[in-house]
């Protein structure tokens, strides 16, 4: 799958795509052919506040689990509420239908520091 250009990426596989005032949270197609077979996702609640580098949550699978970490400090303002039932999401569309949760950041200066498309691309070979 190709990396979409729309959006920055971090180094533990998470991706950040400006969405309005906020930015959609999700896995990279990397971070989920890693963990194969996606069973369960439990993100923290809208309202909760976090800084920049914190778990907001955590995914698990048949091989492993994995906490989610936020690039930006901020709080959720919805978690996507598909995974509760349909975890699978993740492994089938984690770019799109399987995003995590959005945020409100509350210092959003570090966006521009994350990795593109190409260099996230270029670090998984």
């Amino acid at each position: 799958m190709t990396t979409p250009d729309d959006r920055r990426y971090t180094e533990s596989h998470e991706w950040l795509k400006p969405d309005g005032d906020t930015y959609k949270l999700g896995l990279t197609q990397h971070a989920v052919d890693e963990l194969t077979d996606i069973t369960y996702v439990e993100m923290k609640s809208p309202g909760d506040s976090f800084g920049a580098g914190d778990s907001i949550g955590e995914v698990e699978s048949v091989k492993a689990a994995s906490d989610v970490y936020s690039p930006l400090p901020g709080e959720i303002v919805e978690v996507n509420a598909r995974l509760a039932d349909d975890p699978s999401l993740l492994n089938s569309d984690p770019f799109g239908e399987g995003w995590l949760v959005r945020i409100r950041a509350s210092d959003a200066s570090g966006f521009d520091a994350l990795l593109d498309a190409a260099a996230y691309a270029s670090r998984q070979g």
